[in-house]
């Protein structure tokens, strides 16, 4: 996307990459575009947005992972600072509001233990069937030019505990910072 998210008359473009990374690049200079801030997420983007969404003047940017989620950078200032001894008030309108997040937090809470409950019940009955859920995978195996290396990358909606490569050829693993895996070699049975 583009959009003027500096304010300064100026869009700025907005990059979402398949490996989570969110940048910002400004147009001071009519030669390249330079890199104004990144942002690394967990999960590939698959889209992102600039604009004014959650409050009046204050731009945003939202982000969309593979997985559903959307993560927002504000231009709001997080932290507000008080002179000494001055205590911070908030208005009546974010009172109720932080009252009725809790109020909400709460019944979303209740409502997992319940259907945690439901499914326990179910799962120990004897009429209980058990099927495996279908996930949608997205993955790339792309080739790193810099290096002549293959990068894997795999995402599903749910965790990963465990992941099986299999190879005819020997192969080395290399680490990335992104990888959290613990890594476990094995011989296979040529039969």
């Amino acid at each position: 996307d583009s959009f003027d998210i500096v304010g300064d008359g100026v869009k700025e473009l907005l990059v979402g990459r398949d490996d989570g990374t969110l940048e910002i690049y400004n147009f001071e200079s009519a030669d390249d575009p330079g890199l104004r801030y990144d942002h690394a997420l967990s999960e590939s983007i698959a889209s992102i947005q600039g604009g004014c969404v959650g409050k009046d003047g204050y731009d945003e940017i939202l982000a969309s992972t593979y997985s559903g989620w959307l993560t927002g950078l504000t231009t709001e200032p997080v932290h507000r600072e008080g002179g000494s001894g001055e205590e911070l008030k908030l208005s009546q309108e974010m009172q109720s509001k932080i009252s009725s997040l809790r109020n909400e937090l709460e019944h979303l809470q209740m409502k997992v233990l319940q259907e945690r409950e439901k499914y326990q019940q179910s799962s120990q009955s004897s009429t209980a069937v058990s099927s495996v859920p279908v996930f949608s995978v997205n993955d790339k195996f792309t080739l790193n030019k810099d290096d002549a290396s293959y990068s894997l990358i795999l995402e599903v909606q749910t965790a990963i505990d465990n992941v099986l490569v299999q190879s005819d050829v020997p192969i080395d693993l290399l680490d990335v910072d992104k990888n959290s895996a613990v890594v476990s070699f094995s011989s296979c049975d040529s039969e």
